[in-house]
């Protein structure tokens, strides 16, 4: 599982290595690596010797990081520039910078477009403007050096710890912003490189370990991100005697007449995802759709019987479809069963949720939910304020309404009611398509069925994250999104990286859990 942590997190831990006189060491370990993840880049183009690479430097550690990764780079035989974006810099750096023939210019109100375009034309360009520990964004001569940059488009791009602008704790993007291809961070992977808008802007995260990693050890961090490691234990594996009712059953009030569809790749994609039955509530004509592709599924005109758990809202539309959501919920809450609440029934809610429901909405959705709560008062949240600060409002969504709460985008957010948050990207842009969250539902509702015992089991994969079982739900909620998003891509490569249907997504879904499945199994001893 990878963890991130706060900037403050990170600043802590080096404490104490900082106050025993090791602070050049970690600087220097630390640019080390940042050069050495430079050169591995530059090589992929070229040849080392005669390339160019231009450190934008600000004051403090950042700037610090990056003078010295440039000093490195210039006995490699890189021809070296620094832009000096503050009166003061490191001078220790800037000294080692200098002694290895780099050259230095300034940043001054006037020359912003003339170094951009400068930069712009050399093999790489370090950002260390902004570290940890900054308030804000670039202000002055050196946002507008950024701006410039950004529309420029350098070849490589290369941030020093974090984007300038972007906040190490949440996520949250102050523009301008110059993307990166290569993100190289220190010490521990901050929690807004894991998080949009944030993570859109740091391409591919590299840690370098500095020698603070065993002082995050004992830190709760910020996120989590489940790996394919990670993932195999979680994935319900039916044994020899297993059978229908053992595998899990569930419940599903999804479509509608004018939304025949939903119904189908939610049932459908729960039936591919392991269940070992489906319980099928809504109209006719829905249902007819259902059953044409998945025959295995029921159709339940009244009282469903036995039911594990529930998927209720996909497609949900009209009277008759909202009541029976509502009649779903008022019974799963009776029962302590678990729900999964997508689209059409969060507005089914009841006022308080326990942790083993989980909501599914996307951005505008949860800009609606959070209006709706009597708690939220007078305060309005749009979906542009959700997708500019995702972290803080799924964790919001959860707090108020007691459930656990996945916020879907390109990196999906799952935070449970205590503060606990899973960040997965596995995906692809390709799945921002119609039906593709309706999969995601099936999903997660199939395996929410199977493993709601393997979540309270306090000797088993779940427990063995180290969560609260409270939490455990978030988990498998990740697991459902990491499985989704594997989907998406899997199916775009099958055509080089083209587009895809939901239905494409959901008919990769078996594929990818048994190679998860597989993979564990075979490092099992």
């Amino acid at each position: 599982m990878i963890s991130a942590f706060t900037g403050q997190q990170i600043r802590d831990a080096e404490q104490p290595l900082l106050d025993s006189g090791e602070g050049a060491v970690l600087m220097q370990r630390a640019a080390y690596g940042l050069a050495q993840e430079v050169v591995r880049q530059v090589k992929r183009k070229r040849k080392l010797s005669g390339a160019s690479v231009t450190v934008l430097a600000g004051k403090g550690n950042n700037g610090g990081d990056g003078l010295f990764a440039a000093a490195f780079l210039a006995g490699r035989g890189m021809r070296t520039t620094a832009v000096l974006a503050a009166p003061e810099v490191h001078p220790g750096a800037l000294a080692a910078f200098t002694a290895a023939g780099g050259r230095t210019l300034r940043l001054e109100p006037g020359n912003a477009e003339e170094l951009a375009v400068m930069c712009a034309g050399d093999d790489a360009v370090i950002d260390a403007l902004l570290g940890t520990g900054a308030r804000g964004g670039l202000r002055g001569a050196a946002a507008e050096l950024v701006a410039a940059l950004q529309e420029l488009r350098p070849s490589l791009v290369v941030a020093c710890d974090l984007p300038s602008g972007l906040d190490a704790a949440t996520g949250e993007v102050h523009w301008p912003v110059l993307d990166a291809d290569v993100t190289v961070t220190f010490g521990g992977i901050k929690a807004g490189l894991m998080t949009d808008p944030g993570e859109g802007c740091a391409g591919r995260v590299e840690l370098v370990p500095i020698g603070i990693e065993s002082g995050l050890g004992s830190v709760s961090p910020e996120l989590r991100r489940l790996t394919a490691g990670d993932l195999g234990p979680l994935l319900p594996t039916p044994d020899r005697r297993a059978h229908k009712y053992s595998r899990g059953v569930l419940g599903v009030v999804a479509g509608s007449a004018r939304f025949a569809g939903a119904a189908v790749l939610s049932v459908h994609a729960a039936a591919l995802a392991g269940v070992g039955m489906v319980r099928y509530l809504g109209p006719d004509t829905a249902a007819k759709a259902v059953l044409a592709l998945t025959p295995e599924a029921l159709w339940e005109s009244g009282d469903p019987g036995r039911v594990q758990a529930w998927v209720l809202g996909p497609g949900v539309d009209g009277d008759e479809q909202l009541r029976r959501a509502g009649d779903a919920a008022k019974k799963a809450m009776e029962a302590g069963l678990p729900v999964v609440v997508d689209a059409g029934a969060l507005g089914v809610l009841p006022d308080r949720c326990p942790p083993h429901w989980i909501l599914t909405p996307h951005a505008g959705e949860l800009a609606s939910l959070l209006d709706s709560l009597p708690a939220m008062g007078e305060i309005a949240v749009t979906r542009d304020d959700v997708e500019a600060r995702p972290l803080h409002f799924v964790r919001l969504a959860a707090e108020l309404t007691g459930a656990t709460v996945l916020l879907k985008g390109a990196t999906t957010l799952v935070a449970s009611p205590s503060g606990v948050v899973f960040s997965q990207s596995e995906g692809t842009a390709w799945m921002a398509t119609a039906g593709s969250g309706d999969v995601l539902a099936g999903v997660l509702g199939a395996l929410v069925a199977q493993s709601a015992g393997e979540i309270r089991d306090d000797d088993g994969a779940y427990a063995a994250l180290g969560l609260d079982q409270a939490d455990r739900w978030a988990a498998v909620a990740a697991v459902a999104a990491s499985i989704h998003g594997r989907a998406g891509a899997n199916a775009s490569a099958i055509f080089d990286g083209g587009p895809i249907t939901a239905s494409a997504i959901m008919n990769a879904v078996p594929a990818v859990i048994g190679s998860l499945s597989a993979e564990y199994d075979h490092t099992r001893p």
